[in-house]
């Protein structure tokens, strides 16, 4: 396929919204998807990854990640090698100038940021790659839906840029909302967008509370450990995965069902669950947090993403949700609240 027009003047900024996932979290990954069916319960926040295209005539392209103080800059007529610094952005790059532009480079600079930073568990990386195709998309005028757009940041990032991890950030990124989605062999995805009453999405929405434990981790190590549990089949590990699965199906009913006591339960079966599938999921620091949000009135709590750090997810009674959030500011970390969100991946042009 090759690019439309290219509007040389035009900037292009582009955003997607970053997602908790609620439920099944896992179960995206190979080969446990691909073998068993993995089921994936998430919502997406009024948090963003954000990408800005400046096209140039300079014959150069460059990559910067401000919120990160990173920077690469080439010749456009040299190989983009997908390596570090910035290897998601060379891996984008490379990957939109062979497939939709023949070959040809393209001269311009390209600037990411985001509202949460890496290893926060809130798929932060995915999102990225989503934000940056999403732009050179509207740059290029390519005509890419959700699906299509959600898979190309899939390969990209776990073919062309062989990073290890899931699927549902992908897809929340690009579809945007409250999604029930699930995942087979050969990368066959549904996805499910759910019609959430209102009442009860002000209600999910009064009862979260995040907090962000200050812990940058990187996803690839715990999800190698996985990985080869699954691999290996590991009875433990693995009823563990089938059991994060059927919650799913559970937390699903019981949002659509507005009964947030039975969702609260099924929330408190998968924070036990995952933490069997790799030791690294769970540290001293988050069993500190999460003990003190419970003594607080926390209904439930589980880590948002890998583990190991980033986000903690608790669901609480309105009642006491100020008692949580002052017993969580005792904590290392910064407790924060959301808002959830409909609106997919997003891009415009200003001239």
């Amino acid at each position: 396929m090759l690019a439309g027009n290219v509007y040389q003047n035009a900037i292009v900024r582009s955003r997607a919204p970053l997602r908790l996932g609620l439920a099944g979290g896992g179960t995206d990954v190979s080969p446990y998807c691909d073998e068993y069916g993995g089921a994936v319960l998430n919502a997406t926040v009024d948090m963003y990854a954000y990408t800005v295209i400046e096209p140039t005539d300079n014959g150069r392209v460059a990559f910067i990640a401000a919120d990160m103080q990173q920077e690469y800059e080439a010749s456009n007529a040299d190989v983009m090698e997908i390596a570090d610094p910035l290897i998601l952005h060379r891996a984008v790059y490379r990957r939109i100038v062979n497939q939709f532009n023949d070959g040809r480079p393209l001269s311009c600079r390209v600037t990411t940021f985001c509202d949460a930073p890496p290893g926060s568990g809130l798929g932060t990386s995915s999102t990225v790659v989503v934000s940056l195709v999403k732009a050179f998309a509207e740059w290029l005028n390519l005509p890419l839906g959700e699906y299509e757009l959600a898979h190309l940041a899939f390969e990209i990032e776990r073919k062309d840029a062989n990073l290890l991890g899931g699927r549902q950030d992908q897809y929340a990124a690009a579809f945007g909302g409250v999604n029930f989605m699930e995942f087979y062999e050969d990368n066959r995805v549904i996805v499910n967008p759910l019609r959430v009453k209102t009442w009860i999405m002000s209600e999910l929405e009064t009862s979260l509370v995040l907090f962000n434990t200050g812990v940058s981790r990187s996803s690839a190590a715990i999800i190698a450990e996985q990985t080869a549990n699954i691999t290996s089949h590991e009875s433990k590990q693995l009823d563990a995965m089938h059991e994060l699965k059927a919650d799913a199906y559970g937390m699903k009913e019981s949002l659509l069902k507005g009964n947030f006591r039975s969702y609260g339960e099924f929330m408190s079966k998968s924070w036990e669950a995952k933490k069997k599938l790799a030791a690294s999921i769970s540290t001293r620091h988050i069993e500190q947090v999460y003990d003190a949000a419970m003594n607080a009135g926390a209904v439930a709590g589980k880590v948002s993403g890998a583990g190991g750090g980033g986000f903690l997810t608790f669901l609480v009674d309105p009642c006491r949700r100020v008692d949580v959030i002052r017993a969580l500011e005792k904590q290392d970390g910064r407790v924060m609240i959301c808002h959830l969100t409909t609106q997919g991946s997003e891009a415009w042009k200003i001239y």
